[in-house]
């Protein structure tokens, strides 16, 4: 199963990327079928049967919280460096995530990189330093509250 879904992935992934010509689907399916043999050695996946509607709630919860949380934080950052004085208070805080699985807390940690103003900088155990250009809060649950809980939320019905 492991090497028929690493298989419909990379071959999904090549045909939008080079198109549906009767060659490229071809040559599509014999690279795809080489690349599963090399890495299904190297991925360590469970198919769920939940994977659809967890699909779903990323696309349709997660990805529209993700892009108006972006568009703010540019906002925020434009203003920022418009501004005449250029209000910083720049810091590294360390914030606890819920997140139990590896892939749930890369995408939080990725999602907090890709927003402007913020960068995450490591991931121990439960915790996520992250550099910020305005450090908001006095404790780790405030600054939990203004960097991440947003994005923690609908991950956590994500990635379980």
């Amino acid at each position: 199963m492991k090497y028929l879904a690493t298989f419909i992935v990379l071959f999904v992934i090549y045909l939008f990327l080079a198109g549906f010509v009767l060659e490229e689907v071809v040559l599509g399916s014999i690279v795809s079928a080489t690349l599963t043999l090399i890495l299904v050695k190297f991925v360590n996946f469970k198919i769920d049967l939940l994977l659809p509607i967890k699909l779903l709630k990323f696309v349709f919860i997660y990805l529209p919280v993700f892009i108006w949380k972006l568009i703010l934080a540019n906002f925020d950052v434009a203003r920022r460096v418009l501004s005449p004085k250029i209000p910083l208070n720049p810091g590294i805080v360390r914030i606890k995530t819920d997140l139990k699985g590896d892939f749930g807390k890369l995408t939080l940690a990725n999602s907090i990189t890709l927003t402007p103003g913020t960068l995450s900088i490591d991931i121990d155990e439960d915790y996520l330093y992250v550099h910020t250009v305005d450090v908001i809060g006095k404790n780790e649950a405030e600054n939990k509250k203004a960097i991440s809980e947003s994005f923690e939320k609908i991950l956590g019905g994500i990635f379980k």
